[in-house]
């Protein structure tokens, strides 16, 4: 069973592929989309105390407490969200965050209404409705952890972001220790961020190992880190390598602390939907911009290879 922290990394990477894939939200639902008064003013009424300002720790951590109220009703109602997560578009993708989530998954939810049982339904706009309060309290905290965040060095922050690999320790998922060697030799590692419940990112594997067998013969190599196997979690890794074999992909893949340098980058924010992509220096530095979507498609893969090149052509 996963422990504690790991279910909180990636209940919360599922809220965050939700919120990036929806392009536009429909607000005038009969169903789900109707604010519930009584469930908002109970949840305004818990966290009332999460709008006092504090310190950039202390934000940070209720921020943290009201993510985990969202991930306890995730996790109550597992095969419900599972289904409605499942149900995702992917070819939906963007970065829309100007809206409230739940608007987005009731914008899922409504629109896929006949694929869940009354009881299912019912279960998942009760929900929606506690989480629609939650995160106007989000909304909140993060405008006051922008202003606690703009009075500290970005060049500092800006350093510790990109050195994500450095110091890396691991394991591949056969048992091995796997540390920042790894990327040391490489010209460049091709890192990709999914888990087993991804449909694109399952399609894509197969993809990933040609591209791995190509980058060999530049110098490079592709790796995958699947979030349902970090913390060494048995299950999850048994899931991950009979998907990886079904899918004839035998590329290395990681797993490690979730609490680590990598499990902070992964689960604050940095990965903005699945499967993302993130290109690695031998210093163990990301260079550029994530790369989302799947490799799968072609002309995603072209875009990839053109970010590799030009890593390549700077070394």
């Amino acid at each position: 069973m996963k422990n504690k922290t790991l279910r909180t990394n990636s209940m919360k990477l599922k809220k965050v592929i939700a919120a990036s894939l929806a392009i536009s939200v429909l607000f005038a639902f009969t169903g789900c989309g109707n604010s519930s008064t009584t469930d908002n003013t109970n949840t305004k009424q818990e966290s009332s105390s999460t709008t006092e300002t504090g310190s950039a720790d202390e934000l940070n951590e209720k921020r943290n407490d009201l993510y985990q109220q969202e991930n306890q009703l995730f996790a109550d109602h597992k095969d419900a969200w599972d289904k409605a997560f499942g149900l995702m578009n992917k070819n939906a993708a963007g970065d829309d965050k100007s809206g409230n989530y739940a608007d987005t998954l009731a914008s899922t939810v409504e629109s896929n209404k006949d694929s869940f049982s009354k009881e299912e339904y019912e279960t998942l706009c009760k929900d929606i409705e506690t989480i629609r309060g939650i995160e106007e309290e989000i909304a909140k905290l993060e405008k006051e952890i922008a202003a606690s965040d703009s009075s500290d060095s970005s060049s500092s922050k800006s350093n510790e972001s990109t050195a994500v690999f450095k110091g890396f320790k691991g394991k591949d998922l056969d048992g091995n220790d796997v540390d920042d060697s790894l990327f040391a030799k490489n010209k460049v590692t091709v890192v990709n961020f999914w888990f087993s419940g991804c449909k694109p990112c399952v399609e894509e594997l197969s993809k990933l190992n040609e591209l791995n067998e190509k980058l060999k013969e530049m110098g490079g190599e592709v790796v995958g880190i699947n979030m349902d196997t970090l913390d060494n979690n048995e299950a999850g890794i048994k899931e991950a390598k009979e998907i990886l074999k079904a899918q004839g992909a035998s590329y290395k893949n990681l797993t490690f602390d979730s609490n680590s340098t990598v499990g902070d980058y992964a689960g604050n924010g940095n990965i903005m939907a699945f499967p993302t992509t993130v290109l690695v220096d031998k210093d163990g530095n990301i260079v550029g911009e994530p790369f989302m979507g799947g490799i799968d498609d072609q002309s995603n893969y072209d875009q990839l290879m053109k970010q590799i090149q030009s890593v390549l052509d700077q070394k």
